[in-house]
């Protein structure tokens, strides 16, 4: 994984973008400490998504903990600032 300041990586975002779609992957850094990684994105297609649920069977009681978790969940009514 190769670094690259945050202002090299400003300066030459096209050509990082071009790295990146070849497979590189770079942590970039400010003041000498990495604050972000770019990586190439995994492609993931709707039946491949398909694909992963049906392979795994149905958990009947996650509903069952998915309520209980609601239920100890406070509401929060806040309102909006324009």
């Amino acid at each position: 994984m190769k670094e690259i300041s945050a202002t090299d990586a400003a300066r030459g975002f096209s050509a990082l973008l071009d790295a990146v779609e070849h497979g590189e992957t770079f942590v970039v850094t400010r003041g000498g400490k990495g604050v972000a990684r770019i990586e190439p994105t995994i492609g993931v297609t709707g039946a491949a998504v398909k694909a992963l649920l049906r392979r795994h069977r149905i958990d009947p009681a996650w509903s069952d903990e998915l309520r209980d978790l609601r239920s100890g969940t406070p509401t929060q009514d806040r309102t909006w600032r324009d």
